[in-house]
């Protein structure tokens, strides 16, 4: 009997290497379990989630639709996709969904290839003022070849200036409205700057990947019925599954609807991520049943992060307005421009506090920023609630004002979230106690 095929024994150089792998992901996975994930595009998933990711569905193919297949073997997945479908519509309130998108990115670049041709004009958030690199010209604005110019921005009021855009619709007449943005506090004004978009005859694309779940919820806004033609978004931030996308659309015209699906595959996909599309539907199962709560609780907590961390001393954007309705808050650590952003992310993750320099109005250098922009969803979803969003406000003002030793500071946030190791608002949730690895 020859040798089985694959069953020598590795070179220890080359098992080293992926035994390295698998030591640094184990340390990611402490790293979060012991501290406090708090960056605003992350989330963990449900146990359900993580068994359907891990499965044999991760490396096999379905292009095309449900019972338009270019491969055998799909029945199956033709019903996962199928209950997909119908869930996402139900969901978010859609007449179309298309869930096969392996990143929200993804979903803005077929959004645009369906809306608009290389040279169109459009309009969007700069990301100066908070508006995500997807829509600029460095992104898939860019990668389109389209014509871009962007809103006048409110500062107070942390949103686009309305007159301001809607008089830059109309006076330039683009072919798609983009609306949204990755620093993302308060709704937008959706209803006035669409109906001076379909005035001129554009589309209006809404960019809800950071707030998706919260629109999904209830808490944020509702798009699709205030103006937005198309919604894309991710599924793994405010909602809560796995690393995907979404492309969502009010229109009942199958034109339209063909044209969107087009844009999907053969368009931006070819292999889809079988496993991270089962998922989302499990997630969307799980958030019809708890979504609604979920989404309160995380605005809940991040006003209540944002008043706490107020009352510890820090600057925190947008007082005016009550600081947020989002799951987002926004720090200031120094002057523009200063690195200030920066050092606080960096002294915050010698704590085991996650969070992201972010830069805010005034700020022109991505690196060296005087903000932070914090996150309170992953927090929310372990079951921390108001009474923490203090705790963890002190945490910061320990490590960040007043200087205490780091060491000291690291072990108090390591009791802190030694109680929150059960992933919430989800299924099985006995069956989970702590995170992947």
């Amino acid at each position: 009997m020859g040798e089985v095929p694959g069953s020598w024994k590795p070179n220890n150089e080359t098992l080293a290497k992926a035994n390295a792998v698998m030591d640094a992901t184990k340390a990611s996975g402490d790293l979060y379990r012991n501290g406090l994930g708090m960056i605003a595009s992350e989330n963990i998933i449900s146990p359900m989630v993580q068994k359907i990711v891990a499965s044999d569905l991760h490396g096999r193919y379905a292009e095309g639709l449900p019972g338009k297949r270019y491969y055998q073997g799909c029945d199956d997945f033709d019903t996962i996709e199928s209950l997909g479908i119908s869930l996402a519509k139900q969901v978010f309130g859609a007449q179309f969904a298309n869930i096969q998108s392996t990143s929200g990115t993804v979903s803005n670049i077929a959004a645009l290839k369906a809306l608009a041709k290389p040279g169109d004009k459009i309009t969007a958030v700069s990301t100066a003022d908070g508006g995500h690199i997807s829509h600029a010209r460095m992104g898939a604005v860019g990668l389109r070849d389209l014509d871009l110019s962007t809103y006048p921005w409110d500062i107070d009021r942390m949103e686009p200036d309305i007159d301001g855009a809607c008089k830059l619709i109309r006076e330039i007449s683009p072919k798609v409205c983009l609306i949204g943005q990755s620093v993302f506090l308060f709704p937008t004004p959706l209803k006035e700057i669409a109906a001076a978009a379909h005035e001129v005859g554009a589309s209006v694309m809404y960019d809800g990947a950071h707030v998706l779940g919260l629109i999904a919820g209830g808490q944020f806004q509702d798009p699709l019925r205030e103006g937005a033609d198309i919604m894309t978004g991710s599924s793994h931030k405010t909602f809560p599954g796995p690393q995907g996308g979404f492309l969502l659309s009010s229109s009942e015209d199958e034109k339209v609807q063909k044209r969107l699906n087009n844009a999907i595959f053969p368009g931006v996909c070819s292999s889809y991520h079988l496993h991270h599309v089962a998922g989302k539907v499990v997630a969307l199962a799980e958030f019809e049943e708890y979504g609604e709560t979920y989404a309160k609780d995380i605005v809940k907590n991040s006003r209540a992060l944002a008043e706490s961390l107020a009352a510890e001393g820090f600057d925190v954007l947008a007082e005016s307005r009550n600081y947020t309705a989002s799951h987002q808050v926004l720090t200031r650590h120094g002057d523009i421009d200063s690195g200030a952003g920066a050092k606080a992310a960096k002294t915050l993750e010698d704590v085991g506090i996650i969070t992201n320099m972010n830069m805010l109005p005034g700020d022109t250098k991505a690196l060296t920023p005087s903000g932070l922009r914090l996150g309170v969803q992953e927090l929310t979803r372990v079951g921390m609630g108001k009474t923490e969003m203090a705790e963890v406000a002190k945490l910061f003002a320990r490590a960040l004002i007043h200087n205490e030793d780091l060491n000291r500071v690291k072990q108090d946030v390591k009791n802190l979230k030694s109680n929150f190791q059960t992933i919430r608002y989800c299924f099985n949730e006995e069956e989970q106690s702590g995170y992947i690895l």
